[in-house]
């Protein structure tokens, strides 16, 4: 959970130096909500362009690089496209992300299958379409072949080292707890089977920490992989062609934290496989990740209205977002930070939970939150939801979810996906005829 008396802290050590700047003006929302009502998500095309322009930059040291976004965390085509023309992929988890990524021109080597617990149909259609597979599991060898018959010539295994995982800034998570990859045994295995079954060309993945705020993490990871695939080589007499990172590149989502570098980050990666991967004869590798979070999170934000205030044994701004809108907060306590649009100067004063309208005492944007006065029509900008926002969202209580506008690099607004209607809510509905004429 979020730190109260740490912001308080962040706050008084200098607003300027610490606070997170939205990259919509006051102005500009006023401008959009006379088309469209808030609230919505809203996206920033020039810090997406060169966000992707950064991480393009960053590993051009390594020519088979691909960035394969992951769908899961903003599927809107419009944005996809955007990152298309800066040479990305498409990680995709399901069947409607596969047929998304396919339907804007996607296929073969462009994306990337990594899924699991997977249903038959889900690899029939990924093989159709020419995706790369990546397996999270060892039985799931004998479920493909059973499923597509012959295997691709191209197949990728996904690695947990298990036991827990350590960076130098402190960061722990715990493969070993985690439903995902194949145990070391459980990889080797799973590559001398592969290549007896006519496989020839190999792959590796691995995702172990999420949302790091760290330079470290990549280096980390790809030093582990790389040896990995070292080891590989020298036993299996298989040489790895692709190493997937993965995601776990996270962003800054509190004031006080520093951004990760990806130039940095870049370098860092590079400087492992000099070591370790140029002196085997592997110097050819392609690298590749599985950025989401990294990729659009930063900008993206939640646009909402002050419409309510309530003053009981605490002070609360309802809004009219809810956690529908955006869940991170309500299941587990996320920080977003946030910006009353027009008092970005103003002192953070005042002690607020910023709350929605859902029928859950979870549903808060913000709890304790050291604000400016917030007046009944001030809009709120809840940072950092260009990831895992609007996909998380859901229909409880009969809310609906909002629309997403591209905020274009000439200042203009392009409506992206529209609002749902209560008629989008009802349309399963089609034993029901009259319902048909309440929408």
């Amino acid at each position: 959970m979020y730190d109260v008396e740490r912001e308080k802290k962040v706050i008084r050590q200098g607003e300027i130096k610490m606070k997170k700047e939205p990259f919509v003006t006051k102005e500009q929302i006023e401008e959009i909500v006379k088309s469209y009502p808030t609230p919505f998500h809203l996206y920033d095309e020039k810090g997406i362009r060169e966000n992707a322009k950064a991480v393009k930059e960053a590993f051009a040291w390594n020519p088979g690089f691909r960035e394969y976004f992951a769908v899961k965390a903003t599927p809107n085509p419009f944005l996809l496209n955007i990152l298309r023309e800066y040479g990305c992929g498409a990680d995709c988890s399901s069947m409607t992300e596969l047929m998304l990524a396919h339907e804007l021109g996607m296929s073969g080597e462009e994306i990337m299958f990594s899924s699991n617990d997977t249903p038959a149909e889900e690899f029939v259609y990924a093989n159709e379409i020419g995706a790369t597979i990546n397996l999270d599991d060892f039985t799931h060898i004998d479920f493909l072949e059973k499923t597509i018959g012959a295997f691709p010539k191209t197949m990728s295994l996904r690695y947990n080292p298990g036991g827990v995982y350590t960076l130098s800034n402190g960061i722990m998570d715990n493969p070993g707890d985690a439903k995902y990859g194949f145990t070391k045994e459980q990889l080797f295995e799973g590559y001398k089977l592969l290549k007896e079954k006519g496989v020839e060309r190999f792959g590796i993945h691995a995702f172990l920490v999420s949302n790091t705020v760290t330079n470290d993490y990549y280096p980390t990871l790809a030093r582990t992989l790389f040896e990995l695939c070292v080891e590989i080589k020298e036993k299996l007499g298989i040489k790895i062609s692709f190493i997937n990172l993965s995601g776990g590149v996270g962003i800054a989502y509190k004031p006080d934290q520093v951004p990760n570098d990806i130039r940095v980050i870049g370098a860092g990666v590079q400087k492992v496989y000099e070591e370790v991967l140029v002196p085997a004869d592997m110097g050819d590798v392609a690298i590749y990740t599985e950025m989401g979070r990294f990729m659009m999170g930063p900008y993206g934000c939640l646009v909402t209205k002050a419409i309510h205030e309530k003053h009981t044994y605490k002070e609360y701004i309802g809004v009219d977002a809810c956690a529908a809108n955006l869940m991170r907060p309500a299941i587990y306590g996320a920080y977003h930070h946030i910006t009353v649009a027009g008092k970005e100067d103003a002192p953070c004063n005042h002690k607020y939970d910023v709350v929605g309208s859902l029928c859950e005492n979870c549903d808060k944007f913000a709890v304790d939150r050291m604000l400016p006065k917030i007046d009944m029509g001030d809009y709120l900008v809840i940072h950092d939801t260009g990831a895992h926002g609007y996909s998380m969202g859901y229909n409880y209580n009969g809310r609906l979810r909002s629309a997403e506008i591209l905020l274009k690099e000439d200042g203009g607004a392009q409506l992206i996906r529209r609002a749902e209607t209560p008629k989008d809510y009802f349309a399963t509905f089609d034993c029901f005829d009259i319902i048909k004429g309440l929408v």
